[in-house]
């Protein structure tokens, strides 16, 4: 019998960041109001033309790196997003010989 694993992960975040004090300056709002309503403090902001896909992409790159594996040794990859590129439903694709799983959800901030 075949189990799954995590062998390696990996993470990845737009370089642009958006705090509260710059929202202060574009609402009407404060910090604490933020914080107190969504825990948030700041948040990264993806490049023009930079995807959810993209952002993903790297991520995954860095966990395979981290596996010391080969992409064709993977069975499976899940991407889950409460960001996606457009708003559809759960998918599952198989390409390449792997399947990639796509699952959405929302957030509070």
């Amino acid at each position: 019998m075949r189990y799954s694993r995590v062998i390696g992960t990996g993470a990845y975040l737009p370089e642009r960041v958006l705090t509260n004090a710059d929202l202060e300056r574009m609402i009407d709002t404060s910090d604490e109001w933020i914080v107190a309503r969504t825990g948030v403090r700041k948040r990264h902001i993806a490049a023009d033309g930079e995807s959810t896909c993209d952002l993903a992409e790297r991520a995954a790159r860095l966990a395979i790196e981290a596996a010391g594996v080969a992409v064709s040794d993977l069975d499976l990859i899940v991407l889950a997003t409460t960001t996606p590129d457009r708003i559809s439903g759960c998918g599952l694709r198989y390409t390449g010989g792997v399947y990639r799983v796509y699952l959405c959800a929302r957030c509070r901030g």
